[in-house]
């Protein structure tokens, strides 16, 4: 048991969170090169001819240069072995997001200096706040002329109501950035500039009271750093372990992906500041991985088709305890029986090796024969226990969708059902029409165009999308419910999910209450129970 409690000691998981366009794709491609993992960095955007990002492998994240699906990287660093999980950005694919933050242990969040706290920061750094989970602050591109340094730290505790320690600090911004001032050694970290994709600028560390320093960035430089550092000396809150742990206190680091200022310095911290695997709640009370020998995961991810040559579909899934070996069997506690797990692989972006060992912290794609759902849970333990599960969020736009060859429902019935699956869309069926009628409910509009996307290039069907009026929907939660009976409102829909549990649409919120007031006892809900 030492040689695996060395093993999973040495894990670090954290999802990488950001509004769109602050860099994070190129942040998680420079760990890779100082990981080796990769020798060049690949541009996001660019000219078409131009590398595409490492972590974004489907076809409609290189044709628009977003990310739309998580992306999990592997690599080793100094010691550590350590999980990336890449997030979309787009707030359209934000659900995607949030089923990522349930398998990581601490988030980074990338913050563009020019703009400061933007709308899906606040969005997902609610997701982390509610779990608790520690959140570092990478502010990048310095490179660029941003906002004042004071400001973006406000901006940071108001908008998001958390304290912030600077661990190092910016010496000036855009064409007059120069490096950063460490605050704990007292040292200025002054960086050249590098050529894009290479993975090392030439960085030169300076005590602030060696008289070097005047020349190196100059008198001007040198007097505002120091009146800087006094006032941020008085003012900001110290570094604390245990805040940092509770997710209370945020370390804020300044850099530039792009030209590798930076990037380094806060990976090193980054990993002694956080820990290994951390427990997880089931229920069953709390699995600590490091009193657990039992293996257990759970499946936050399921991705068709990432093989368009295989057809074929990968559970992702995050150990929380114990050894995984190629080819275990393990019990699938929601289906109610052992399963073998074949296939077992890592992820590099669309490039996977097939593993023989994995351990808790470590998250793995396994081959999926369509028999496992997000939040199953897995385990060898004798205590059939199951984690939290992973909530289900309201779709917000709805469209009827109908396949233009009717020639091609097998196929279309399939892909449907198959993206539905992973996650990214739900599908509802007309009340008492049978499955002719399939209504599709999204969180973001953007679904909709990788729904007609994927059904083209990975099924060959071709859709039409018809948008349809409603913005709320609520499940019944009445078991004995009659839904021919519920008296509604006029912009109210009757719908099954794929349960054939009832449920309503509505147009306007206020229908709800209304709804609610003409069907005594009627319960409706926001969330679907799994």
């Amino acid at each position: 048991m030492s040689d695996i409690k060395n093993e999973i000691k040495k894990r670090r998981t954290f999802a990488i969170i950001s509004h769109p366009d602050a860099g994070k794709t190129t942040l998680t491609e420079k760990f890779l090169l100082y990981g080796g993992v990769i020798n060049t960095a690949g541009s996001v955007k660019g000219k078409a001819t131009a590398k595409h990002a490492v972590s974004d492998w489907m076809e409609i994240e290189k044709e628009r240069g977003i990310s739309v699906t998580s992306s999990v990287l592997q690599f080793n660093y100094g010691g550590y072995c350590i999980n990336i999980l890449d997030t979309p950005g787009h707030q359209d694919f934000s659900e995607d997001t949030y089923r990522t933050l349930m398998a990581a242990d601490s988030a980074v969040m990338v913050i563009d200096a020019s703009k400061g706290v933007e709308a899906q920061t606040r969005k997902l750094f609610k997701v982390c706040a509610m779990r608790h989970i520690p959140i570092f602050t990478f502010i990048n591109k310095m490179d660029r002329d941003a906002k004042d340094t004071f400001d973006l730290l406000d901006d940071i505790e108001k908008e998001l109501g958390i304290p912030t320690c600077p661990v190092n600090w910016p010496i000036g911004s855009g064409k007059a950035f120069k490096g950063v001032f460490d605050r704990q050694k007292k040292e200025v970290d002054l960086f050249s500039d590098t050529r894009k994709g290479t993975s090392m600028g030439e960085v030169k560390k300076v005590a602030i009271n060696n008289p070097e320093v005047d020349w190196l960035i100059g008198t001007e430089a040198k007097v505002t750093l120091e009146e800087e550092i006094e006032l941020l000396d008085g003012a900001a809150a110290e570094f604390d372990q245990d805040l940092v742990d509770k997710g209370e206190l945020s370390p804020v680091f300044f850099g530039s992906a792009l030209t590798n200022f930076g990037v380094e310095t806060f990976l090193q911290h980054f990993l002694t500041m956080t820990t290994s695997p951390l427990p997880r709640m089931s229920d069953h009370g709390e699995i600590d991985p490091m009193k657990e020998e039992d293996f257990s995961a759970f499946v936050f991810k399921i991705q068709a088709n990432m093989n368009k040559a295989h057809r074929d579909r990968i559970a992702f899934m995050r150990i929380c305890s114990g050894e995984f070996d190629a080819g275990m069997s393990v019990y699938h506690v929601q289906g109610g029986k052992d399963v073998r797990l074949s296939q077992p692989q890592q992820m590099m972006a669309s490039e996977r090796k097939i593993i023989d060992k994995a351990y808790a912290g470590d998250v793995i794609g396994v081959f999926d024969p369509g028999i496992f759902s997000i939040g199953d849970t897995l385990t060898t333990s004798k205590e059939k226990f199951a984690y939290e599960g992973i909530p289900t969020f309201a779709p917000e736009h709805f469209a009827r969708v109908r396949q233009v060859d009717t020639m091609k429902r097998k196929q279309f019935v399939k892909g449907i059902n198959q993206i539905a699956q992973e996650g990214a869309i739900q599908i509802f069926q007309e009340y008492n029409t049978g499955m002719e009628e399939i209504i599709v409910g999204v969180v973001g509009v953007l679904q909709f165009d990788v729904l007609k996307y994927r059904l083209k290039n990975e099924y060959n069907v071709d859709i039409i999308l018809e948008n349809l009026p409603y913005e709320h929907i609520r499940w019944i939660e009445n078991e004995d419910i009659d839904l021919d009976r519920v008296s509604g409102t006029s912009d109210m829909k009757k719908i099954k999910d794929l349960k054939d549990r009832p449920l309503l649409l509505f147009v306007h919120e206020w229908s709800i209450r209304m709804t609610q007031e003409r069907n005594e006892g009627l319960i409706l809900s926001e969330f679907g129970r799994s």
